[in-house]
């Protein structure tokens, strides 16, 4: 096995490990709105505090979750073209789309997102709100989220320019979502 295709399939532990803990953020976030929405409704107390937290695990569901769907090549497609394609034709259209559209988005988006995090952190930046959290944790989850899809991304190309040699073996199978 080459040293970028364990690389690759380093990257793909990583991104399954870090889905785990989005997928405790799912049920995290439902028990605390759960709990805030007896508390609220059931004594009339209330915290910002607790409605933030909920926003904060959802910036985790979907910026450590997003890599993982990526991986199992669950995510959105365009798919006018992409069902009809037979063979390895697909395969061909992941790495365009992969080469040109998400390394450079997911590039530029983290260059862009690390200066706020870091303004957040430095500053120390509240929420506006009474009781409200310090920012820069879910901040953080921006330029992380983005760089992990990055590297999700160079593991997705070299799985397929793999199996375009004939040394990995994946499933390339598509079935067009129901409409």
């Amino acid at each position: 096995m080459s040293a970028l295709l364990k690389l690759a399939l380093a990257f793909d532990w990583l991104s399954t490990r870090l889905g785990k803990i989005a997928a405790w953020a799912v049920l995290l976030a439902a028990l605390i709105s759960a709990g805030n929405a007896f508390i609220r409704y059931g004594f009339d107390i209330s915290s910002n505090a607790w409605l933030e937290i909920q926003w904060y695990l959802f910036a985790g569901m979907v910026m450590l979750g997003a890599p993982v769907v990526l991986k199992l090549n669950e995510h959105v497609r365009v798919d006018i073209i992409y069902g009809k394609l037979k063979g390895n034709g697909p395969v061909y259209v992941d790495l365009f789309g992969l080469i040109f559209f998400l390394l450079p988005v997911m590039a530029l988006l983290s260059y862009l997102s690390w200066p706020l995090f870091l303004s957040m952190f430095e500053s120390g930046e509240m929420s506006g709100n009474a009781g409200g959290l310090i920012r820069w944790p879910a901040m953080l989850l921006l330029p992380l989220g983005f760089g992990l899809m990055f590297l999700q991304g160079l593991a997705e190309i070299i799985k397929r320019i793999c199996y375009l040699q004939g040394t990995f073996k994946m499933d390339t199978h598509y079935e067009k979502p129901v409409q």
